[in-house]
């Protein structure tokens, strides 16, 4: 044991530097931020549902609450309940089982509200485009207000997204 600590204290720590990051989008983060208050009087509260999607929009939606996006800084936060919400984000084509849910939500949900589609299967159906077990995309059962394509979409797409909807409110 003692040959391999000598063997580490020689060689060294072979460190190398951080990543540059791509920060031209967090220049406008305050401006972002202020907008959203403007706008709405307080922070945007977003009810995502999973209308029948592979689940790879949902790890792309999770990234932009990591350390680096941090849309709870930018006054966005996710809710658990419609009834809270402004906005429905939803992603993967409209399955029949999920059809009744999805309309639910859209009812629960106070006006003035905004639909976002995000994903390729949400915007158009994508892969899974007449299948038996699919109504078809969103904008088939919802009025959609933006859509996201992209399969799955970056999370900096969904920002600019959701942040587009906002504005059009």
């Amino acid at each position: 044991m003692w040959r391999l600590i000598r063997q580490f204290a020689r060689t060294g720590y072979s460190d190398e530097p951080a990543p540059t990051a791509e920060d031209a989008w967090r220049h406008e983060e305050q401006k972002v931020h202020r907008e959203i208050l403007d706008l709405l009087g307080r922070a945007l509260c977003i009810r995502q549902i999973d209308a029948g999607s592979c689940n790879g929009c949902e790890l792309e939606i999770h990234a932009l609450n990591n350390p680096y996006y941090n849309i709870e800084g930018l006054g966005i936060r996710f809710v658990a309940s419609p009834r809270h919400a402004d906005l429905l984000l939803v992603t993967g084509p409209v399955t029949l089982n999920m059809k009744a849910a999805v309309l639910a939500a859209y009812d629960a949900t106070p006006a003035p509200k905004l639909v976002v589609a995000a994903g390729e299967c949400a915007c158009t159906g994508g892969i899974f485009s007449g299948s038996y077990a699919v109504c078809g995309p969103v904008s088939s059962i919802l009025p959609v207000d933006v859509a996201i394509l992209g399969c799955p979409p970056p999370p900096i797409d969904l920002l600019r997204g959701i942040l587009t909807a906002c504005r059009a409110r």
